[in-house]
This record gives structure tokens, sequence and C-alpha cells, in this order.
């Protein structure tokens, strides 16, 4: 196994990471808003790291300057797309998410952060 045999398969296991994490992301947030962040801007990283590991393995100039040209195409049109994805979606009327404010205890009372127990007790 040459160096660049291990560049390339360290390359591949990244971009597989982060399309990994990317697809957890879009599984694992709440709303449209912050799902379209990891489809977006992770998955155009992951695009680029397996197609620099595919030219580190290409025998030909020719093979590395398509993947150059393809990996520069998807690093520019990605987040450009995302983007008009998420002002068609605010345009249709999709409401942002937004995180619950708790509420505020009153004067002279304190707040009991729910699903505690007190020191001792049981629920």
């Amino acid at each position: 196994m040459t160096a660049l045999d291990v560049a390339s398969v360290i390359l591949l296991a990244l971009g597989a990471f982060v399309a990994f994490t990317s697809a957890l992301g879009v599984l694992r947030l709440p709303d449209f808003y912050t799902r379209i962040h990891p489809a977006g801007k992770n998955d155009s990283f992951a695009q680029v790291l397996v197609l620099s590991a595919l030219a580190l393995q290409a025998h030909d100039v020719q093979t590395v300057i398509k993947l150059a040209l393809i990996g520069g195409f998807l690093f520019l049109t990605t987040p450009s797309s995302t983007y008009a994805i998420a002002r068609a979606a605010f345009l249709d009327g999709k409401v942002p998410w937004t995180k619950p404010v708790p509420a505020t205890p009153q004067p002279g009372k304190t707040a009991k952060p729910q699903g505690e127990t007190p020191a001792g007790g049981s629920a």
C-alpha cells in the first residue's frame, strides 16, 4: 500500500464520516431550516473529500481535471441551491422553529427545574 493509497483511504473515510454526520443532522434537527444546514454545507464538504480521494487514485491528468471541475461545480452550486430552497420555503410561509423560552419565576419564588426531585426524595 503506497502513500497515495493511504491518503485516499483517509480522505474517503473522512468524506464518509462527514456525510454520515450530515445525515444524522438531517434526521435529528428540529425543523426544515436547521435541517437544511447540514444538508448543504456538510454534504458539499464530503463531496470534495471523496472527489479528492478519487483524484489521488486517477492515472491520468484528464481525470484529475474533470474531478476538480466537478468538485468546484458542486462546491459553488450546493450552497446556492440550499439558499434557493430555504428562500422558497420562507416565501411559502414555512415558519422557523424557535426555542421555547423557560418560564420565569415569580418574585420571591424559586424555579424548580423540570425532571428533578428534591434531595433524598423520590419521584
